[in-house]
């Protein structure tokens, strides 16, 4: 005959093993699901955190944040009004670098504001894409860094055509145009991004 001590001892410790490897188990598949989600941002939150909890725990603040805003596709009329507007911006590159980074800042935020994102904070605004547009988001974080840069006198043209670059990507993510330039194409060598941008 068994001790019924030893057996209820027994069972409490296969109970409290198996809540731990299911613990365990929940954690591994949050994980998957958010790096697999987010991708490069997950990284980011992770540095940026230092913590693999509190940055899971943000990346699921951004998520339920967005999930309660009205994100909509743009219409026909939208798109195209907005392809032509970038490509006025971009041709503008050319005689007014300048002038042409601040013009495609604002039509970024045109954008955004149609499709449903608030335009306040750029942190807010940038922590909102990335819920929708991980792949880019850094585009948009590289780019606004640029446009403080030349807001303050120190960005050279060089500077300014790899904001063009990085705001391209996230307005042909935005856009949904396939014509354009997509995150993939702002990483091809510099001669390359030359003959896009001029």
């Amino acid at each position: 005959m068994t001790n019924p001590t030893l057996l209820i001892v027994i069972v409490v410790i296969a109970i409290a093993i198996i809540t731990v490897v299911g613990i365990v188990a929940l954690r591994r598949q949050r994980t998957q699901k958010l790096r697999g989600h987010f991708g490069p941002e997950y990284d980011r939150a992770v540095q940026d955190t230092g913590d693999r909890a509190r940055a899971e725990t943000e990346l699921e603040r951004r998520r339920k944040r967005v999930e309660g805003l009205t994100i909509r596709p743009l219409t026909r009329e939208d798109r195209t009004r907005f392809t032509e507007g970038w490509t006025r911006v971009q041709a503008r590159f050319v005689d007014d670098p300048k002038g042409a980074v601040t013009e495609a800042d604002q039509l970024l935020g045109e954008v955004m504001s149609r499709r449903g994102y608030p335009v306040g904070d750029f942190e807010q605004r940038a922590d909102d894409i990335s819920v929708n547009h991980p792949n880019v988001v850094d585009n948009y974080r590289k780019g606004h860094a640029i446009a403080l840069r030349h807001a303050r006198g120190e960005a050279s043209t060089e500077d300014l055509r790899q904001a063009m670059i990085h705001y391209r990507a996230l307005f042909a993510d935005l856009v949904g145009s396939r014509e354009m330039t997509t995150a993939r194409e702002a990483e091809y060598p510099a001669e390359k991004e030359r003959k896009i941008i001029g």
